[in-house]
């Protein structure tokens, strides 16, 4: 099948714009019908254009964005719009909605939370050490026409695997229904590894909070605004996607199928959720980090204290010392034989005096 002359002028001229390095293409394409279901993976776009079927719904995924120029190509035979190519692109931006002749168009950002290296048997290892966990941002692009789908992700994270599994099943009810539907499985999908990284972020916070009284740590409030900047970076990803799916329920023409309305709901729904569940996390670790610095306070206070009455016996004595310490020539004490032990004497009186004073008034 050859490539169609492009619909649109090349005014723009797409590029990579990311904070990390570029990862090699990967291209995969899942047609079905109500009956049958085949997944292939191919190496460039030609062997995946041949393998499209005009009579079957087709699911193209692309996994990595170095080869722009294949990516390009593909988007120009499918008919996409260079402003949407260059959206997909770019994904240090937020997430998007568009409608345009022929396609639909929703970008949106997919965020996993991963331990590295971590010791299973030791939680507090994982929580304290650098290496322990990672939150991994992935641009998830998605183009919706009447028949084909096209995902491009920035990074092949096998987060749809679940989805092809249940259309690969003979008794696939997905198969049955309008492209649209696949549409809000993909988005559920995102929405749901939001709340699955909210969740183990949740039990690192717990570990934060078991170790809240202790003052020797001091990565402690380090970890803490590092979690904290790590829900910033989910409310980040969400709001904006909650904002076009609000968009999207009152826009009737972005899924064509009215059936689905009653799903979008419900991703409004989870969005809504997973916004004020953020909330609750922040507010949670804000009142974990005022009582590590109450117990900060309270501590130095008893140390304070201890010094402070350490200096207040030793002040008399220093006194006494100082006194003694004087080379007058005539102190008529001096040549008394128990002088040195009285003084002696008197300075531990003195010691004894004091802390009894201090103990009856409770100061420690």
């Amino acid at each position: 099948m050859a490539l169609l002359k492009p619909k649109y002028l090349q005014i723009v001229n797409p590029v990579y714009v990311g904070d990390r390095l570029a990862s090699e293409m990967k291209l995969s394409i899942l047609t079905y019908d109500s009956t049958s279901a085949e997944i292939k993976n191919v190496s460039t776009i030609d062997e995946l254009i041949k393998l499209k079927c005009d009579s079957k719904m087709s699911w193209i995924n692309v996994s990595g964005f170095k080869d722009i120029d294949s990516i390009t190509r593909l988007c120009e035979f499918l008919g996409i719009h260079p402003l949407t190519i260059e959206d997909i692109m770019h994904t240090e931006q937020q997430a998007k909605m568009e409608i345009f002749e022929g396609y639909r168009f929703l970008s949106m950002k997919s965020i996993q939370h991963q331990k590295i290296d971590a010791d299973v048997d030791n939680e507090r290892s994982t929580a304290q050490g650098d290496e322990g966990s990672e939150l991994v941002i992935n641009q998830v692009s998605m183009i919706i026409m009447k028949d084909v789908i096209l995902t491009f992700q920035e990074l092949s994270r096998g987060a749809f695997d679940s989805i092809r599994k249940a259309l690969l099943k003979d008794t696939s009810e997905i198969r049955k229904m309008e492209i649209d539907y696949l549409a809000y499985l993909i988005i559920d999908t995102v929405i749901n590894e939001y709340f699955h990284t909210i969740g183990n972020l949740e039990e690192y916070i717990e570990i934060f909070e078991d170790r809240v009284i202790q003052t020797n740590d001091n990565r402690y409030i380090e970890q803490i605004q590092e979690a904290k900047k790590h829900f910033s970076q989910i409310k980040r990803a969400i709001l904006p996607l909650k904002d076009n799916m609000l968009s999207i329920s009152r826009h009737e023409t972005f899924f064509q199928t009215g059936e689905i309305k009653p799903y979008i709901q419900d991703l409004n729904d989870k969005l809504s959720n997973a916004v004020s569940m953020i909330e609750h996390c922040r507010e949670w670790m804000s009142n974990i980090m005022d009582v590590n610095l109450a117990v900060v306070s309270y501590q130095m206070n008893n140390v304070m204290k201890v010094l402070a009455m350490i200096s207040a016996i030793a002040i008399p004595l220093t006194v006494i010392t100082g006194i003694y310490g004087m080379n007058f020539e005539f102190m008529p004490e001096l040549s008394h034989k128990m002088a040195y032990p009285m003084v002696l004497g008197v300075m531990g009186l003195v010691v004894i005096v004091m802390i009894a004073f201090f103990k009856i008034r409770r100061w420690f």
